[in-house]
């Protein structure tokens, strides 16, 4: 790994780890009153999600960019110029060494199997992105999904300010959420395994070696296995948000006979 690359890895870890105990209690504190009134281990998650949702939309927007206008990566999806991927990688590995820190530090009340398995199966993929600079297009592409995260955020802190399901703003998030998560992580298959398979057999293939094959390989399909599962949950979890108000609004409507609104109420 390049001095650059390692510089960006650490100076992610740091600055994330400054976000999560400097600035978001601090910023938090100044936007919702409901912050101060949570327990410990709430705090935590709250802070480690305001850091998730910065991180996401910095190389979500990132990755955008370089599909748009990295000609080169594009151009050659194997062995293209990765310097702009490299820095956007950079950035998330030292986002994902951060996370996994704070689930060591926290995991009696954070830890989860499945969010270890994903950051460990990226880390070992991006790792021949940065050591070797081999398959910018592909793992640049993985980063898309990193979009939907600030909705799956945004339904946390909602639920934990004690917003109604019912309440129009979670209705509307839940939506977004499961629409965004299906674009970009589940959508996005068909034609990003195209993509792989095309270049199966070929010398830039060939060239890549044992090694990059199976790490880009084996991480892409526990990557895609898990946000089948987690499509699935969400799935799951918004139409009996859906179902639930519109059950409400009905009931309300009959209770009224009046056909008015039906007032949620929530703390903030």
């Amino acid at each position: 790994m390049a001095m650059r690359e390692l510089t960006v890895v650490t100076g992610s870890f740091v600055g994330f780890q400054l976000l999560y105990s400097g600035v978001s209690p601090l910023l938090s504190s100044a936007l919702s009153e409901g912050y101060g009134r949570l327990p410990p281990n709430k705090l935590n998650e709250w802070n480690s999600r305001t850091v998730s949702t910065v991180h996401a939309l910095i190389v979500g927007l990132f990755c955008l960019y370089i599909l748009r206008y990295d000609d080169a990566v594009n151009a050659d999806p194997v062995w293209g110029d990765p310097n702009m991927v490299k820095l956007n990688v950079a950035i998330t590995c030292g986002y994902l060494l951060y996370d996994l820190v704070l689930l060591a530090r926290n995991w009696s009340t954070m830890g989860d199997s499945f969010f270890v398995c994903h950051h460990l199966a990226a880390l070992y993929a991006y790792g021949y992105v940065l050591t070797r600079g081999v398959l910018p297009y592909f793992a640049n592409f993985r980063l898309i999904s990193e979009l939907s995260t600030p909705f799956v955020n945004q339904r946390w802190f909602y639920e934990v300010l004690q917003y109604p399901r019912g309440d129009r703003l979670v209705v509307a998030n839940g939506i977004a959420m499961t629409v965004v998560f299906f674009l970009v992580r589940i959508a996005v298959m068909p034609t990003y395994w195209e993509s792989v398979f095309a270049t199966f057999g070929t010398p830039a293939f060939v060239r890549l070696g044992l090694g990059a094959q199976v790490a880009w390989i084996v991480s892409c399909v526990c990557l895609d296995v898990l946000n089948i599962v987690w499509m699935y949950k969400i799935t799951r979890g918004c139409y009996r948000v859906i179902t639930g108000a519109s059950g409400r609004k009905n009931k309300a409507k009959a209770s009224n006979g009046d056909g008015g609104k039906h007032i949620n109420n929530h703390t903030d």
